[in-house]
């Protein structure tokens, strides 16, 4: 077997944790057929517990503590030097020490970059086969938040937008292939940088149907004859609180006049104070972390996925779909998603048009929609044929 270095910007763990599901399964995939040494970083301190799980899929590896404050607060400095603040808050002398070993001691040869801000520790190496996995266009995302924030965080949003675009280009024209969740994201970075245009594909994410599934017996988190609607994800993560605020002031108000016994659950890890004061309102819940989505997404009567800022492909989307669920989504949240609006999910695009979706499935005696979506997960997010073309990228095929 050929050793292979992966470069990943968060600890990739077992998929129950929704925003670390792409890089799992990518490192399952490599290490099948590579002796794989993995950099990452731990910036979660619940994280640690799945270092061994991991290490056990390597060759070797390195685990680098990231305090998110003080990364924050050192990342600042680029604005001065002109540079993107991402690179600044991944940046790690003693992780560069170890690659380069790594790299000089096993003669390694093909580098798989997971993220744009993890390009930094492969760029010194240009003689060896480079792929990168920039997954969303993340200078594009930062250009949404700066246009739904104000002055001066709009300012540094349009500073980080342009300077990490910069470098996004850059990493194209020199690595041998980048790569994105979706067709749309990968044709939107085409246009960003025509350039590399001969060198931009896309592999589309998976779900793992046998944990996310229908089948399973799960008890109930509610309770009892409780008529719930569910979102799930990390609720520090300000596209997600932005989309449960928007949902909570602009489509509950109208579902419990007409439902007053539903129940609006938010269901993610470290909810941010914002999305604590939610819990205020009527019929709006705020679990924080919990052991197993599963439970919640099974006995829930929908999944909503209200997003106004996306990026790529939402595993929210995917794992209810799997789940056999139904799934009412905003538009941003259905791009890259290959699903038939009205017959596998449920397409909305403002207050009133997600009042009108969740209350008729309440309202409808079969799941259709949700037996639907569960077999076009099945049929087109398999994780091993989704990733069968990463080998051929790296071995260029």
């Amino acid at each position: 077997m050929e050793d292979l270095l992966l470069l990943i910007h968060r600890i990739p763990y077992p998929p129950n944790k929704g925003d670390k599901i792409r890089s799992y399964h990518l490192l399952k995939h490599l290490a099948r057929d590579y002796k794989v040494h993995l950099a990452t970083f731990v910036d979660d301190a619940d994280d640690w517990q799945h270092v061994p799980k991991v290490e056990a899929l390597c060759a070797s590896s390195h685990f680098a503590t990231l305090n998110p404050l003080l990364a924050r607060v050192r990342s600042l400095g680029a604005l001065v030097k002109g540079r993107s603040l991402s690179l600044d808050y991944y940046r790690d002398g003693e992780m560069q020490r170890w690659v380069d070993q790594t790299v000089a001691a096993h003669k390694i040869e093909r580098v798989l970059v997971f993220s744009s801000a993890m390009a930094q520790y492969a760029d010194r190496f240009p003689g060896a086969r480079r792929v990168v996995d920039f997954c969303d266009v993340d200078s594009d995302k930062w250009r949404q938040y700066a246009d739904k924030k104000s002055w001066p965080m709009s300012w540094l949003y349009r500073h980080e937008a342009r300077q990490l675009l910069h470098y996004e280009r850059q990493v194209a024209r020199e690595y041998d292939a980048s790569l994105f969740v979706s067709g749309p994201e990968a044709d939107l970075f085409r246009k960003l940088a025509p350039e590399s245009d001969a060198k931009i594909g896309f592999f589309t994410n998976g779900v793992d149907t046998d944990y996310f599934t229908p089948a399973g017996s799960y008890a109930s988190p509610f309770a009892p004859g409780e008529c719930a609607v569910v979102f799930t994800g990390a609720m520090d993560y300000w596209p997600n609180v932005d989309a449960v605020q928007w949902f909570a002031a602009e489509a509950m108000p109208i579902l419990r006049a007409r439902h007053p016994d539903l129940r609006f659950y938010i269901v993610g890890a470290r909810p941010t104070a914002a999305v604590q004061e939610l819990a205020r309102l009527p019929g709006v819940k705020v679990t924080g972390t919990v052991p197993d989505v599963r439970p919640y997404i099974a006995h829930a009567r929908a999944a909503v996925a209200p997003l106004r800022i996306a990026r790529g492909i939402q595993n929210k989307v995917l794992e209810a779909m799997a789940m056999a669920t139904p799934v009412v989504v905003s538009p941003q949240a259905l791009e890259g998603i290959d699903a038939e609006p009205g017959r596998e999910l449920v397409l909305a695009e403002d207050g009133a048009g997600f009042a009108d979706a969740v209350a008729a499935l309440l309202e409808r005696q079969d799941n259709e929609i949700g037996l639907a979506a569960r077999a076009r997960v099945e049929c087109k997010y398999s994780w091993s044929s989704n990733l069968a073309c990463i080998g051929e990228r790296l071995e260029c095929i």
